[in-house]
């Protein structure tokens, strides 16, 4: 049983956000955890698409892609059609072949900024992996290397501009926390007050929404 079956239950059980579909945004700073936690909980849904933000993001604008997200998959979704999106290829430098992202009863949109302002009118629930930045920043720069330390400086320095001037924690729905085995839930700003909860291998309960 995946320990994420029960947020996964209470996702599908959510009005629909954008057309018939359920738009769940994963934020969180860069090294956060996000991608593993959305392939994770997509699995618990049965495989529910997920649209990785790196997609649209490009070497010269990290976030920037407001526009080309409302276009390619926000207006097709929102009629119940299936969208199609240009992934970003990071090592050529330039756009791929367009990719098919079908209007599920849930997608999820993981990436920085996932829970923007921009886009939060269209989604029934933004998750933020609760993780500090320097601590994200520093995972992702041990995942990547040393290689990879220059376009690190730049990424931190346009996230916390970012973040700075268009937060997402603030309007989140939970607060995830990866422990050892499992994650745990917190209340996000956004919800009332109320007790915590936790989701690991021995204790499964749904989370505060």
């Amino acid at each position: 049983m995946n320990d994420l079956a029960p947020l996964a239950t209470r996702l599908r059980a959510l009005a629909p956000s954008c057309g018939p579909v359920r738009l769940i945004a994963v934020d969180g700073h860069a090294g956060s955890g996000k991608s593993t936690f959305a392939s994770r909980l997509a699995a618990a849904l049965g495989g529910a698409p997920v649209l990785h933000l790196d997609d649209l993001a490009t070497h010269e604008s990290f976030f920037t892609w407001v526009d080309r997200l409302r276009e390619q998959v926000i207006r097709p979704l929102s009629r119940g059609e299936r969208a199609h999106y240009a992934p970003y290829d990071w090592t050529a430098r330039a756009f791929a072949a367009p990719r098919a992202l079908e209007p599920a009863p849930v997608v999820l949109i993981e990436g920085v900024g996932a829970g923007r302002r921009a886009l939060r009118p269209h989604l029934a629930r933004l998750l933020w992996m609760d993780l500090a930045a320097a601590e994200s920043w520093e995972r992702g720069r041990r995942r990547d290397g040393p290689a990879l330390s220059a376009f690190w400086d730049g990424w931190t320095a346009a996230e916390a501009e970012h973040f700075s001037a268009d937060p997402s924690r603030s309007h989140a729905d939970a607060l995830i926390r990866q422990l050892p085995v499992g994650y745990e839930w917190l209340e996000g700003p956004r919800t009332a007050a109320g007790a915590n909860y936790s989701v690991t291998d021995r204790e499964r309960v749904a989370p505060p929404f």
